[in-house]
């Protein structure tokens, strides 16, 4: 598996991971009261992946402005 495989892999993993999160977080903000602790470190890791996403999307597709 070359590299520009291997990043598209990690890409996609990433993005179902973050959809999961979305979700995980719906659920427990629906039922009252929920653990404020829990909802902020899912939000952490959520935003955390999407930096991620948006760094390994980048270095798949530089912006080259020629």
């Amino acid at each position: 598996m070359d590299e520009q495989e291997e990043m598209r892999r990690q890409l996609e993993e990433m993005r179902t991971e973050h959809r999961d999160l979305d979700d995980v977080i719906a659920r427990l903000t629906e039922k009252a009261p929920f653990d404020q602790l829990q909802l902020q470190r899912l939000k952490k890791r959520k935003l955390g992946l999407k930096d991620s996403i948006l760094r390994l999307e980048n270095e798949l597709h530089p912006d080259i402005i020629a």
